[in-house]
């Protein structure tokens, strides 16, 4: 969804589009975009460096934006990459407590941020918003509790096919060959992946010599989807956890 530009911008219809705000009446959703602004952010713009306040939630209106903070010895490890109607911040927002992680676009985005207060506001008054931001949050501790199994217990090639199988539509059927567009660099998955771009690659290589899958620069074939299933099996591997 491109913002326009030649007119002004109904943040209320923008926000009442988002799932977080879905079924809100008009009243509070024009409460929420009176304290929202609008954030137009070329590719590789910093949103919010780790350590900063948090002011407030952020919604993806369209774009893509990485999560990530920067270890003592300059290494870079991606937490969490954020796509078109997801929001951020909304777990440091209710803790009052500064930003734990850096925000950077992956790719030219438009946001909306709506300030802290005016969304406890709502939460306080209304239930069902309060509990789409419980939902919302649990997920994303489930998530990370699936990560933390994935890194402790999978070896990296276990990591790499279930990401692959996870990024399927569900039921797809074993005999049929299928095209994973990367939504994001190697470099980039990688790191979401907590593995070193060269240990990624290796890792693409080797399953394209076992006849897994082939790689087109960001298109990975699958040419049997039962295969690659089966070497996931064999690995121990499971794709819900990505």
């Amino acid at each position: 969804m491109n913002a326009p530009t030649d007119q002004p911008i109904d943040i209320a219809r923008l926000l009442a589009h988002e799932p977080k705000f879905i079924g809100l009446g008009p009243d509070k959703l024009a409460r929420l975009a009176a304290a929202s602004r609008l954030i137009h952010a070329a590719k590789g713009r910093m949103l919010f460096r780790k350590g900063d306040p948090c002011t407030g939630i952020h919604v993806l209106i369209y774009g893509q934006v990485k999560l990530a903070f920067t270890s003592a010895n300059g290494n870079e490890k991606i937490v969490e990459i954020v796509d078109q109607g997801q929001s951020f911040g909304e777990a440091i927002m209710l803790m009052d407590q500064p930003h734990a992680v850096f925000a950077q676009t992956l790719r030219d985005s438009f946001l909306l941020h709506v300030a802290r207060q005016a969304v406890i506001d709502e939460l306080e008054h209304d239930h069902d918003f309060c509990r789409k931001m419980l939902t919302s949050m649990a997920w994303r501790l489930n998530q990370l509790m699936s990560d933390v199994e994935s890194y402790s217990l999978h070896s990296g090639k276990q990591r790499v096919i279930d990401y692959l199988l996870c990024k399927l539509p569900d039921r797809t059927p074993n005999d049929l060959p299928v095209v994973v567009p990367l939504q994001v660099s190697k470099g980039v998955l990688a790191s979401r992946l907590s593995l070193t771009q060269e240990h990624f690659s290796r890792i693409l290589h080797e399953l394209a010599e076992a006849g897994l899958i082939a790689v087109a620069g960001r298109n990975i074939h699958i040419p049997s989807v039962g295969r690659l299933r089966g070497q996931q099996a064999a690995n121990g591997g499971d794709s819900r956890s990505r």
